[in-house]
């Protein structure tokens, strides 16, 4: 039988509650979300801007949660046979808990943050650790000020590497989460602009992202990306935070660990490279430049971790693009398949880069074209419009030639591109739903992507329902 992810008394000494009722010996999990919640788990009732957990307590204790970790100022609104622990702030318990988690754990602890690129990054870290030992890690994007400690207090003491991704919209935010996880190698896979509407500059941003510096181990590594614009100001930042162990990787052979070769394709690239003065070849199962960039860092964070390199390398054949990340499907059409590379998670003039460069690597079958379907990057302040205008050179570099926009800050590319590449511009994405499903043909390459508030997700499910995917395998 496998141990307990808490016993009782353990946690309520982390998470310093009171308890009330019959709490059981065993805590077996923790949750957030009573819809989800399984036999035995604890429940948190955190409070959110649209939500209080605490309107969930009954749920959460009728679908079988050992306890509720709930505020004392709410207890007497909840029923009074339940499982409770008390304490000052459901939050707050959690957190302290998570800062149990760490301190009894023995595991090599890696932290990635970035404009673009973390969950990805954070996925191909999880597969090539798990070739060395056993591996927790941040479930989808749980790297918030909740999703950091919920991750933390999940993780089990026997592991023998957790890898945490850590986000951030504005300044301060990343220095208590660090600071909670205490890893051993942090790393920042690039810094773009992203969230200008909070930032008055791509500098600043970089000083935000710097702070995970800030809980690095005694003896800690950083890891940095030599080709980035920003690496002399996160060089000395590190340096600033007393960080004496820096490695970089990049395609710059000025870096410790960088690529030699590499052959791409939409779905996957064929790499040789040298990290930390060794060389490797593997094969990487997910397409784009940006992907075999971060895997050079992953290798590197592999390497300092102490896990095994050559099993690392093996081990990212099997990554594949999350959905809404790059995942590739292979749509049936009437007559032939068109290929969905679904980059509708979310977007950013980076991320926007970095798919159109994937889209461009995409092989094409004659009379199939790169259709390209674009919504607009949110968050990007007084420079949106010259950042959505100045995608029109990535689009033309890419190859596409069909092209769908969507909102008002994307009709700046819209009114930029040539003439003869414009297929059909909407405020929203619901209006040309149905023009994009006419328009596919066999042999096309359809990339769609936008901020997640364009609903761009809505058009790459309609393409799934009226093309469905061949198999089960198409998803790549």
């Amino acid at each position: 039988m496998n141990a307990p992810l808490w016993t009782r008394d353990d946690f309520i000494a982390g998470a310093n509650g009171t308890p009330k009722g019959e709490l059981g010996q065993d805590i077996t999990g923790i949750s957030i979300d009573s819809r989800t919640i399984e036999v035995g788990e604890a429940f948190f009732a955190i409070k959110g801007d649209r939500f209080d957990g605490h309107d969930f307590v009954g749920t959460a204790l009728a679908n079988g949660a050992s306890v509720a970790v709930v505020s004392a100022d709410k207890l007497d609104s909840l029923p009074s046979t339940g499982r409770y622990l008390i304490v000052d702030d459901p939050l707050a318990a959690m957190e302290r808990l998570a800062v149990a988690s760490r301190a009894r754990s023995n595991a090599r602890i890696v932290a990635v943050t970035g404009s673009v690129g973390k969950t990805g990054t954070k996925e191909a870290l999880r597969l090539a650790l798990g070739r060395s030992g056993k591996v927790h890690a941040s479930v989808a994007s749980f790297n918030n000020h909740w999703g950091v400690p919920l991750t933390l207090a999940r993780m089990p003491a026997d592991v023998d590497f957790g890898v945490f991704e850590i986000g951030m919209s504005a300044p301060g935010e990343i220095t208590p989460l660090v600071r909670m996880v205490r890893p051993h190698v942090a790393f920042i896979t690039t810094v773009q602009a992203v969230h200008l509407e909070f930032f008055d500059s791509v500098e600043h941003i970089a000083q935000a992202k710097a702070e995970i510096f800030k809980g690095l181990e005694p003896g800690g590594v950083a890891i940095l990306n030599r080709d980035n614009n920003q690496f002399d100001l996160l060089m000395f930042l590190a340096k600033a935070d007393h960080v004496q162990e820096i490695r970089t990787f990049g395609e710059n052979q000025n870096a410790d660990s960088f690529t030699e070769d590499v052959r791409r394709k939409a779905g996957s690239s064929a790499v040789s490279a040298r990290i930390l003065g060794e060389q490797l070849s593997y094969t990487l199962g997910a397409g784009g430049r940006h992907h075999v960039h971060n895997s050079l860092a992953v290798l590197t964070a592999v390497v300092e971790l102490g896990g095994n390199l050559a099993l690392a390398g093996e081990a990212l054949a099997d990554m594949r693009a999350p959905k809404g990340r790059g995942e590739v499907t292979v749509l049936q059409l009437p007559e032939g398949t068109a290929e969905l590379l679904d980059e509708s998670y979310n977007a950013n003039p980076a991320s926007m880069r970095a798919a159109l460069s994937v889209l461009g690597e995409a092989e094409i079958t004659p009379p199939g074209r790169r259709i390209a379907v674009l919504g607009d990057m949110r968050e990007l302040g007084e420079d949106g419009p010259k950042l959505h205008a100045e995608l029109s050179d990535p689009v033309n570099e890419a190859g596409v030639e069909a092209l769908f926009c969507v909102g008002p800050q994307m009709k700046q590319l819209w009114d930029r591109v040539p003439q003869g590449l414009r297929v059909m511009y909407a405020e929203q994405a619901a209006d040309l739903q149905d023009h994009l499903l006419q328009e596919i043909r066999s042999g096309d390459v359809v990339m769609v992507k936008g901020s997640l508030g364009t609903r761009m997700g809505p058009l790459v499910e309609a393409l799934k329902t009226d093309y469905p995917p061949q198999n089960d395998d198409a998803a790549a």
